[in-house]
């Protein structure tokens, strides 16, 4: 099993380390991950910048997880 997915985590380093990842946060509106901002940008912020409330953030951090 993979490291866990955290909302802290930048999402340049989350698409590294998890590559099928890329698919869900598209699917969430978090299409960000080929951005330049995805080198020092944490999945936390890029979701609030995307009008994400933490209730969704959690339920994408869950899904997230939950496929690796």
């Amino acid at each position: 099993m993979k490291n866990q997915i955290t909302k802290t985590m930048t999402l340049g380093e989350i698409a590294a380390e998890h590559p099928e990842s890329v698919e869900i946060l598209a699917k969430y509106g978090l299409r960000c991950v080929g951005c330049s901002v995805a080198a020092w940008e944490t999945l936390e912020q890029g979701a609030t910048a995307h009008g994400i409330d933490d209730k969704k953030l959690n339920d994408i951090l869950e899904e997230l997880n939950e496929t690796q």
